[in-house]
C-alpha cells in the first residue's frame, strides 16, 4: 500500500486554495463513513508521480496526517482547463464491511507465448478496464489474463478470470468478452501486368493499324481523288 503524506487546513476558499497552490501543494478532502469531511492538503509532486500509474483510481492509499493513518481511495480529480494540472482531490475512505463499484485495469501476460499471436495473429482488447464491486478491504489493483496457449479464434471471457473473494462484475446475467485473438489483416495490393500483357500492348501501339492522323490524311486524299474523276467527266460531257 502507496503512503501518502497530508497536512490538514482549517479552511477553503479560493483564497487560500490558490496560496496552496503556489506553495506547491493541493487542496483535498478525505469524505466518508460516519466521520465529517476532513480537508488535507498533499504534495503535488508526489500527487503527479500517482497520477502516471494505469491503476491510481482503484489503489488504496495510506493517508498520513498529525497522529492518524487512514485507508482511502481516490474517486475523483480535479484539472485546470488551461494547464491541465491538477488543482483538487477527493478521498473516499475505506469503512470495512462495505463494497464499492470501481474500475480495474486488465493486464495481459505471455504475449509470447500464445500461439495464435506468434502466427501474426492480432490480440484485439475489447475491455482495458472492468468495473466491480468490491469489498474496501479486497480491492484488486488489476486483473490478469493469461494468453499462453491460445490460439487465432479465442475468446477471453470474464469467466476465465479469477476474481478476489467477494468481488463480482457489475455486469450480470451475461459472460462478456474481455479480448480476443484475432486473425491478422492483409491488405491485397493490386496485380502487376505481365510481361506478356505489357509486350502485347506495346505491340498494339506499334502495329500496322493506323494512327488517328494517318486515318484522316487517307480520307483527305480518297475525297480528292474523287474531286478530280467528277472534274473531267464534266469536262468530258460539255465536250
Amino acid at each position: 500500500m502507496t503512503n501518502l503524506e497530508a497536512n490538514l487546513r482549517q479552511k477553503s476558499s479560493k483564497g487560500t486554495n490558490n496560496t496552496l497552490r503556489k506553495e506547491g501543494m493541493i487542496p483535498a478532502v478525505l469524505y466518508g463513513g460516519d466521520q465529517e469531511n476532513e480537508l488535507i492538503s498533499i504534495s503535488k509532486k508526489h500527487l503527479k508521480n500517482l497520477l502516471d500509474q494505469e491503476n491510481f483510481l482503484s489503489n488504496v492509499l495510506k493517508i498520513k496526517f498529525k497522529d492518524k493513518e487512514i485507508n482511502a481511495l481516490p474517486r475523483e480529480v480535479s484539472f485546470d482547463v488551461v494547464t491541465d494540472e491538477p488543482i483538487h482531490v477527493d478521498f473516499l475512505r475505506m469503512v470495512a464491511g462495505r463494497k464499492i463499484e470501481l474500475e480495474i485495469p486488465v493486464k495481459f501476460i505471455n504475449n509470447e507465448q500464445s500461439p495464435g499471436l506468434k502466427r501474426g495473429g492480432v490480440l484485439n482488447i475489447v475491455r482495458r478496464k472492468v468495473e466491480l464491486k468490491c469489498p474496501t478491504e479486497n480491492i484488486p489493483k488489476e486483473l490478469v489474463v493469461d494468453l499462453e496457449g491460445l490460439d487465432i479464434g479465442a475468446s477471453i471471457k470474464i469467466s476465465a478470470i479469477n476474481l478476489p473473494e467477494n468481488v463480482s462484475p457489475t455486469i450480470v446475467g451475461r459472460d462478456f468478452v474481455i479480448a480476443t485473438v484475432a486473425a491478422p489483416t492483409v491488405v491485397k495490393e493490386p496485380e502487376k501486368p505481365t510481361e506478356e500483357t505489357a509486350e502485347g500492348a506495346e505491340a498494339g501501339a506499334d502495329g500496322e493499324a493506323p494512327k488517328e492522323g494517318e486515318q484522316a490524311a487517307a480520307g483527305d486524299d480518297a475525297k480528292k481523288s474523287d474531286a478530280d474523276k467528277d472534274k473531267k467527266e464534266a469536262a468530258q460531257e460539255k465536250k
